[in-house]
């Protein structure tokens, strides 16, 4: 029996346009709900996975480091035409917002010096800065009546925010004694 997750041969009736297309229009559909527009495409409107395949492109794609969308393109297109159904893909799906950000980038540059834009961009950034912690909090909220999570919670938040150090290097210290920590105490509880 063949699962979702294990190769099979690529479909040749989708075309490289036919992806591309089908993935710009998920990008364009909305902001932050691409796996729904996605799903929306490949399994309602053009029937090109079933509805289990794509659930388990989704586990998959959520279980990965990085934006879920960008995930399920490249497995969608690589599922459907291989290597170059995977470029496709995830091409049709990132060109409209690089075009965007890439413009915007540019034009903030030419204008970074005005006083305006500098408080509109301070304002943005502690808005973004406000999402994350909430975030984060909204993620520990269930595991606040572990002594462990919480403390290295503080720890992760406190290293970063007051010693300066990056995100990459808290990881690679906290993440490994958060994992003995957890292991140790799962063998207590045995």
């Amino acid at each position: 029996m063949l699962t979702a997750l294990e190769p099979r041969k690529p479909v040749v009736d989708v075309t490289l346009a036919a992806l591309f297309g089908e993935f710009l229009r998920a990008s364009l559909s909305g902001f932050g709900g691409g796996p729904v527009w996605v799903r929306h495409g490949v399994v309602e409107r053009r029937r090109w996975l079933s509805e289990v395949e794509f659930a388990d492109i989704l586990s998959f794609c959520q279980f990965m480091p990085g934006p879920n969308a960008v995930g399920i393109a490249v497995c969608v297109g690589e599922r459907l035409r291989g290597g170059i159904g995977a470029l496709a893909a995830l091409a049709g799906f990132l060109v409209i917002p690089w075009a965007l950000a890439f413009s915007l980038g540019a034009l903030l540059l030419e204008y970074a010096r005005l006083p305006l834009l500098q408080h509109v961009l301070g304002g943005v950034s502690a808005t973004a800065a406000g999402l994350l912690i909430a975030t984060g909090i909204k993620l520990l909220l269930p595991h606040r009546r572990r002594p462990a999570a919480v403390l290295f919670a503080a720890l992760a938040f406190g290293l970063m925010a007051f010693s300066g150090l990056p995100l990459l290097a808290v990881l690679f210290v906290l993440a490994p004694l958060s994992i003995a920590v957890a292991a140790i105490s799962s063998a207590r509880g045995r």
